[in-house]
């Protein structure tokens, strides 16, 4: 019902009148109607209406994206508002799961200088998703360091450091079980022995040369 009133007012504009484009707009117009469309925008997240939300952030964002005849005080509402529309459409890319794009987006937000901790914690968040654990890290204590007693980003620490023993578990088994392997190889068989090297060769490429260093260490065990 809400979307539908939403719609309904658009619907409702008298014949043949249009938007103003942000052109046509004076400073003070062109914050209000970024106002409005970030609060449509609001309204549609709130009720899982993501894709939709998000057009409406990106639009509020476009009526303010140029301040070269603002006052001062202008600039300040526009750069608050600015932010507010880029953090809420980056927080729909990752409810829409665009994990790269949320990234991206909260990146942007904080190379700008930015230390917002929503956008540090969303963007922990993108990264996790990923898989890219380390910088996830990064994040959730940069944000803990501005705001140590904040309990969403403290209980997503939590999850983190449970991810990152779960992938440790499975990096463990996995070298293991190749270890394992190459190890059983008759090194005094000249056809197992060139399986073996190339099997090596390959390994030392993808995971560096402390392969070669445990492997070496083994053998020189055994």
């Amino acid at each position: 019902q809400v979307i539908d009133g939403l719609d309904r007012g658009v619907m409702s504009m008298k014949k043949g009148e249009v938007e103003k484009e942000s052109w046509d707009m004076n400073n003070q117009e062109k914050i209000d109607a970024a106002v409005e469309k970030k609060e449509e925008g609001n309204v549609l997240f709130k009720v899982g209406k993501y894709p939709r939300a998000s057009r409406r952030y990106e639009t509020a964002a476009k009526y303010i994206e140029y301040d070269t005849d603002f006052s001062e005080e202008e600039k300040k509402q526009r750069k608050t508002l600015k932010i507010s529309c880029n953090l809420n459409n980056a927080a729909c890319k990752l409810k829409l799961k665009d994990y790269k794009q949320a990234k991206k987006m909260h990146t942007k937000l904080l190379e700008t200088g930015s230390t917002n901790v929503k956008a540090l914690y969303w963007r922990a968040q993108a990264y996790m998703n990923m898989v890219v654990l380390d910088l996830a890290e990064c994040d959730i204590k940069k944000a803990l360091e501005i705001d140590p007693n904040n309990r969403d980003v403290k209980f997503e620490y939590k999850i983190l450091k449970e991810r990152v023993k779960e992938y440790n578990k499975k990096d463990a088994k996995f070298y293991g079980n190749m270890f394992a392997k190459l190890n059983k190889l008759d090194v005094n068989s000249n056809v197992s022995f060139r399986l073996m090297i190339s099997r090596i060769y390959a390994a030392s490429i993808l995971f560096g040369d402390h392969f070669l260093t445990h492997f070496v260490f083994v053998q020189n065990s055994a």
